[in-house]
Order: structure tokens, then C-alpha cells, then sequence
């Protein structure tokens, strides 16, 4: 046997780690070490295989040794592989390879180093070898066989080896000893430590098997488990976590009260008695990290400062002049209250409840006072809650059960005074599962949400020191009994002007800023933010605006990144950065027609001018109306046909022929057909639009009216007034006829650019508005 080899192909095997005495299967599909086995049938080589480090195979991720072999058979396979039958020969190293494919090696053959001390070694390896057999599964009996049978120390130093279980590293680390006696000591320690870890989970399982049910793997796993901790002496996580309950709940003692501590003390005994495996521990340790969160003991320190809350309002809000007035003084209350030391003796005042179209500010006037008052915001939305439990909490008998939102916000806030926001509180339904408004009126009621219980917890919760604000869209949605516990600040909406101003005073810094530009990189001259706001827009509040001004800037930070120059949009190159119009309020015709009369109409997002249409066909006085009308609309353009036949027969209303109305059938519609309407508003426009159809005069196309009318003819105050006006004065109405009570009564809310723009006439009965809508 030569001692050195020049030029040996080298096979890279990834999983395999060969001994000389093994003849193996080699499945080859990499392209190297196809042109290595090439060139070895070629020459007709002997090749070497050796094994990687990693998933590579490049020269440094190879060990540097090996076992040297012939290739008894060669069979191509038909998915591209090559199979062949390696038959080690020799173990050898490494002493240099080329850097190209296929790899050729220098190797020299490791010999081994014989001892007397080999005999005895070999003996005391065998006996160790037979005790491990006897504990694992990691030696077959034929390979036992051999192993008992074969003097040759080497030899059966590679038998043991190729059958445990080593890392690549250690194999290799015994694959290049040379020294048997060396070798033979490493090796009968490694299995020392195998057969003395064999005998430790012997054990632990013995230990465990005493206290368990053989069939139940999973208790098994847990047992065994624990016992590991045990010998590893970990296993006091549970008294750790029991002492740190008992710290937080000392800290606690002095804030809370007594049935609080009592029931949250004697959790802490359960949780100490029962088995750490249990459904129920875990249970009682949810509960626990729950209500050890609550801060009891955290208040803000910060007392109510009406003039801190009037300046932070008149910073971040511009307009809503009566809303904010009415919060600095419920504030001014609570400031004085505090003063006098009388603030929780005497009822502070009731919960105020934000109400108006979506964008107009209710939630950010909330933040304005959160602010100012330095205490935490909490939001709960309500919008959709059917379930009582979601705000109660659910008792703990049920899976999954936590406490209810209130008390989530409290531990969300980390003090139990923030600003809670109950937000879209007229969107809140009852069903099967209860009616979340009767735990909203005790939330809300001054008299008892210092006792407030939530089921989860199982004591009482001090809710008096939160500040409640309400949101709501449609007041009418809430139940009675709870808007007896609110009061309403209503939130108009915004004239075109009002949003001007807001919009250079505070959502163009605003974006700027989220959007990392600089006043000096994109400038919105004053018409084309008019202009966004009114062809681009279809809201009462500013929250599309928002919207539209950030979509102008996201491509701004576009051009400036490309172009590096600085952008001023104007009407000219508004449809650039802005895809399409979309026409808020349709503007009044300039044609006077019959039988089509603008109506002023109250939305949930604002007010809109309706364009009531009437035709008549020749029948018998039938009245149909469409437009998706509720039963209140529907009533009231019977009640408008059946006084314009008044009208008709007084001879106010002159027509063609007597009981004309008796001659044709009246189709009524309101535009949008797909858009749902109810109230009482349109009784007089309805009727304008009856008596211009049967007297065939024109209506004037520049006046829109509201009214509520009687069978009299009398005509009654509406709602929303506000909104309808400034829907009027959007369309480019000349002349709005109002119920007198409403001039009399609400004129003074209406902004001065409406009014300025607008003529307002009061009305009192049918007669009035006919007098000056027909031509």
C-alpha cells in the first residue's frame, strides 16, 4: 500500500461519512461530481469521498480527509442520476486539491499507531458497547455479532463509530486519529456519557410512570418534563410567580377596596393549591395578570384648567365657536368644583355627547381635551356591539373570558382617570345577547358608575374619576333613557369657508409633515384649494379634504424625488395630481320649470338640495310616489295633494277646469331613487310641486324650501337647519323659504357667509311659499 496518492478524484458527499470496511450505494446528480466520476472511469482511478461541513461544497466547506475506494458498478439512472458502488479501502488525508472541476486530490494514507494497551482497550470497548446496546437501538444484532467477533482494534473502532449517533465534527474528529490508544479512551468516555444519559431518562421515566396514566402521552410529556426541571433544580417558576402576585398585590392594598382585595387574594390561594397543568390554573393565572394590570393606584395628577382646555380647543380646532364653548364651561364647573373640594360629593354634570356628520371633529375635540388636561385617550368603538359581555366582561366560568372593554381601556391608559371616548354610541344594537345600552347607562350615570361591575372581575371597579364623551352621528338612533344621561353638543357642518381656513391653518402643515415635505417644496395656491373643496369633496367635515390634499402630496414626493424643483399647484395643474371631480351639491338649474322644485333635505353626512319632480297623466286622481320614501315622506305628500285640492277649490290655486285633480293620476319622485329618505320636511315642497303641475306655472328655479305642513296649511319647524342652508347656499340658491319658528329661533347658528349669500324668508302657511316660489 503506497503512502501517498497524486491526483485522486474527490466525490463531495453531503450527508454521508464513510469507513473503510463500508461498501455503499452513491446516488451522484451534481454536475462536479459527475465530471469527478467521469474523469476517474476514464482513467480508471481510484476516487476518495469525502463529507461537508455545510450545505456547500466548495473547497473550504470539505473536510480534509476521507475514506479512499474503488467503484465496483456504475448504472446511469433515468432521471439524470448515477448510481454507483463504492468499496472504501483506505482512510487518508487531504495534502492538496486543485481549485477547478472535477477535483483532483494529493492524499496521503493515515496509518494507525498500535499499543499494547490496545487489547485490554478493545475488551473494556466491546463490554461498554454491549451495555449501551442493551439500553438503545443503535447497534442491530448481526453488526454486535461482528463487532464481538473482529480482533482488529481499528477495525472495530470504525464498526462503533459508523453506528452512534455523532455530529459531523466529532465523526471527523475520531475518523482522523491515529492513535488507537488515544482514540479508543475518547471513544469508551463518549459512551460512558451515552450509557449515563440512558440511565438518567431511564430513571426520570421510572419516577413518572408511578404517577400517571400510561395512556395519556401528553400528561406523559408534562411529567417528564418536569422531573428534567427538577433534576436541573428549575422547577420553582411557579413559587416565583406566586411571590410576584403577592409584591403587586401589597403595592395595591392601599388603593383598592376591601372586596377587591379579598377576591383577588384568594385567587392567589387557588392558584398556589392547584396542579400547574390544570385547565383551571390556567384559568386562575389569566385572571390574575388581568386584574394585577388595572392601575389602582395610578391617577393623573393634573387638575381640571378650564383656560388650559379653551386655549388647547381654540389651537387645534377652528370655528365650532358654540361646541367648544360649552366644554370650557362644563370644564370651568369641574375646575370650581375642585377648588371647593365639593368635585365627586356633588353631581359634576352629565356625560357630553359629540353629535354630527362623519369628519366634522367630534373624536379630535376629544384629543383637544385629553391634551390639554395631560391624561391619557382612550377609544372604545361601539359601532356594531350586540354583546353585553363585550363591556360587562364575561364570566369566568366561559372559555376565552376577559374583562370588558372599560376595563381594558382603564389598563390600556395605565390610570384610572383618562379621557374615554365612546365613540359611534347610536350604533349600538341589542339582541339575543342582551342590551349594551342598559351598561352604557350605568357607565354613564354619575349615581353609579363608582360601583361599576364587571363580571370578570367579581368586585366593583371606581369609574367616576374617568371623563366619558360620547360620538354619535344620528342622535335619533339612541334609546331614551340613555340620551336622558347626555347632553348634545352638536357639530354642524362646514361651510366652504370654514374648510378654506382649516385647511391652510391645519391639514396642510399637518401632511406636510407626515409626508417629509417643506413649505419651500409644494405650494396650493388659494383657488385650487377652493376648488378642492368644491368639486373634488362630498363630505360635511374636512376628512376627505384630508384625503385629497394627502393624494396631491404622495405624488409631489414623487416629481421631487425625480425632478427636484419646487411644485405649486394651481387650477391648472390641479388634474394632474387629482383624478377626478366629484360634484358635492348639483348646482340650481336657470330654467324655471313646472312641476320641479328644490327641497332642502338633512343627511347623516350633511345637508343636500333634492330636486322633487311631479308629472300628471291623464286618470283619476291616484297618487303614486317613489324614491325609496319612508312612511313619514309618503304621508306628507298625501297631506301636500290633499291641501293643494283645498287650494284648488278656494280658487287660490286657479287651474284650466274645475277638479282638475280629479282628471289626471300625480306621479311623485325624489332623486336618488337608490338612496333611502324619510321626514316630514318636504310637505311644502311637495305641495309647490303638486299646485305647479295642476296650475301650470313655473317654478322659480332659484328658491329651495323646508317646512313640515299641515293639513291647515299651516307650516312647522324643521331639524338640521343649519346644514340645509349650507347645502343651499353651495347649490348657488338665491332665496331659502324656512317655517318662521326656525328663523325666529335658529338664524343666529347660521354662519354670516350663508347668510350674506342667501336671501332667508320666514314662512308661516302654504299660501306664503306659493306666493313667492310660482311664477
Amino acid at each position: 500500500m503506497p503512502n501517498k496518492m497524486k491526483n485522486i478524484p474527490v466525490i463531495v458527499e453531503e450527508k454521508l461519512f464513510l469507513y473503510p470496511f463500508m461498501i455503499t450505494p452513491l446516488f451522484l446528480s451534481d454536475e462536479k461530481n459527475l465530471a469527478t466520476l467521469k474523469n476517474a472511469v476514464e482513467n480508471d482511478s481510484m476516487i476518495m469521498v469525502v463529507s461537508t461541513k455545510d450545505s456547500s461544497d466548495s473547497q473550504e466547506s470539505i473536510y480534509k480527509a476521507g475514506v479512499v475506494g474503488n467503484i465496483m458498478r456504475k448504472v446511469p439512472l433515468p432521471d439524470g442520476r448515477v448510481k454507483i458502488l463504492f468499496q472504501g479501502a483506505y482512510k487518508a488525508s487531504i495534502t492538496k486539491i486543485n481549485s477547478h472541476t472535477p477535483f483532483l486530490a494529493d492524499l496521503e494514507i493515515l496509518e494507525t499507531i498500535d499499543s499494547d494497551k490496545n487489547a485490554p482497550l478493545l475488551k473494556v470497548l466491546k463490554q461498554k458497547v454491549k451495555t449501551l446496546s442493551s439500553m438503545t437501538h443503535f447497534f442491530p444484532p448481526d453488526l454486535l455479532t461482528s463487532i464481538e467477533d473482529t480482533e482488529d482494534a481499528d477495525r472495530v473502532a470504525d464498526l462503533v463509530l459508523s453506528s452512534l449517533k455523532l455530529s459531523k465534527n466529532k465523526a471527523f474528529e475520531f475518523f482522523i486519529e491515529t492513535d488507537l490508544e488515544k482514540k479508543f479512551f475518547s471513544l469508551i468516555d463518549y459512551i460512558n456519557k451515552e450509557i449515563e444519559a440512558y440511565k438518567l431518562e431511564s430513571e426520570i421515566k421510572s419516577k413518572v410512570s408511578s404517577k400517571i396514566d400510561k395512556n395519556n402521552k401528553e400528561y406523559f410529556l408534562k411529567e417528564q418534563l418536569k422531573q428534567i426541571q427538577k433534576e436541573l433544580g428549575t422547577d420553582n417558576d411557579k413559587e416565583e410567580e406566586i411571590a410576584e402576585y403577592r409584591k403587586k398585590l401589597n403595592n395595591k392594598k392601599p388603593f383598592i377596596e376591601a372586596d377587591a382585595y379579598k377576591e383577588i387574594d384568594k385567587q392567589i390561594k387557588r392558584f398556589a393549591r392547584l396542579h400547574p397543568d390544570s385547565a383551571d390554573s390556567a384559568m386562575v393565572q389569566s385572571y390574575l395578570d388581568w386584574v394585577l394590570e388595572i392601575p389602582f393606584e395610578k391617577v393623573s395628577k393634573k387638575k381640571s384648567s378650564m383656560s388650559e382646555v379653551e386655549k388647547q380647543l381654540n389651537s387645534d380646532h377652528y370655528a365650532l365657536e358654540k361646541p367648544k364653548q360649552r366644554i370650557v364651561e362644563y370644564f370651568g364647573l369641574r375646575e370650581l368644583l375642585e377648588l371647593r373640594g365639593l368635585l365627586g360629593k356633588v353631581n359634576s354634570g352629565v356625560i357630553l355627547c359629540f353629535a354630527g356628520p362623519p369628519g366634522v371633529g367630534k373624536t379630535s375635540l376629544a384629543n383637544s381635551i385629553a391634551t390639554a388636561l395631560k391624561r391619557e385617550l382612550v377609544r372604545i368603538a361601539l359601532g356594531g356591539l350586540e354583546d353585553v359581555n363585550e363591556l360587562r366582561g364575561h364570566r369566568r366560568t366561559y372559555v376565552g373570558a376577559m374583562p370588558g372593554r372599560i376595563v381594558q381601556g382603564l389598563i390600556d391608559a395605565k390610570e384610572m382617570n383618562p379621557v374615554m371616548v365612546l365613540d359611534e354610541i347610536d350604533k349600538v344594537s341589542r339582541n339575543f345577547r342582551g342590551d349594551p345600552t342598559a351598561v352604557l347607562l350605568e357607565i354613564l350615570d354619575p349615581e353609579q358608575n363608582s360601583n361599576f361591575r364587571d363580571y370578570y372581575l367579581n368586585f366593583n371597579i371606581d369609574l367616576s374619576k374617568v371623563i366619558f364623551v360620547a360620538t354619535a352621528n344620528d342622535v335619533g338612533n339612541i334609546p331614551a333613557p340613555l340620551r336622558d344621561r347626555m347632553e348634545f353638543i352638536y357639530l354642524s357642518s362646514y361651510t366652504p369657508q370654514e374648510k378654506f381656513h382649516i385647511a391652510k391653518k391645519y391639514l396642510i402643515p399637518q401632511e406636510l409633515k407626515k409626508h417629509g415635505l417643506k413649505a419651500s417644496d409644494v405650494s396650493i395656491n388659494d383657488a385650487a384649494l377652493r376648488l378642492i373643496i368644491s368639486d373634488y369633496t362630498r363630505e360635511s367635515g374636512v376628512r376627505n379634504l384630508r384625503r385629497k390634499i394627502a393624494d396631491i402630496f404622495r405624488k409631489v414626493a414623487v416629481r421631487i424625488l425625480k425632478e427636484s424643483y419646487k411644485i405649486n399647484i394651481t387650477t391648472k395643474n390641479l388634474d394632474e395630481f387629482l383624478e377626478k371631480k366629484v360634484y358635492e351639491i348639483e348646482k340650481a338649474d336657470k330654467k324655471d320649470s313646472i312641476g320641479l322644485v328644490n327641497g332642502l333635505a338633512w343627511t347623516a353626512v350633511g345637508g343636500d338640495v333634492l330636486k322633487i319632480e311631479t308629472i300628471k297623466i291623464k286618470g283619476k286622481g291616484n297618487l303614486l310616489v317613489t324614491g325609496q320614501l319612508g312612511d313619514v315622506m309618503k304621508e306628507s305628500s298625501s297631506i301636500a295633494f290633499s291641501v293643494v285640492k283645498v287650494l284648488i277649490d278656494s280658487g287660490f290655486i286657479k287651474t284650466d277646469e274645475e277638479q282638475i285633480y280629479n282628471k289626471f293620476d300625480l306621479h311623485i319622485h325624489v332623486p336618488e331613487g337608490a338612496t333611502p329618505k324619510d321626514g316630514p320636511s318636504a310637505g311644502i315642497t311637495m305641495a309647490t310641486a303638486i299646485a305647479s303641475i295642476f296650475s301650470e306655472k313655473k317654478v322659480r328655479a332659484d328658491v329651495a324650501m323646508t317646512g313640515e305642513l299641515t293639513l291647515s296649511g299651516k307650516v312647522l319647524p324643521i331639524g338640521g337647519l343649519k346644514e340645509k342652508l349650507i347645502a343651499a347656499h353651495k347649490a348657488g340658491i338665491k332665496e331659502a323659504l324656512i317655517p318662521r319658528k326656525n328663523y325666529d329661533r335658529d338664524l343666529d347658528e347660521i354662519p354670516d357667509e350663508v347668510k350674506d349669500s342667501l336671501k332667508i324668508t320666514p314662512v308661516d302657511k302654504i299660501e306664503d311659499v306659493l306666493k313667492i316660489a310660482l311664477i
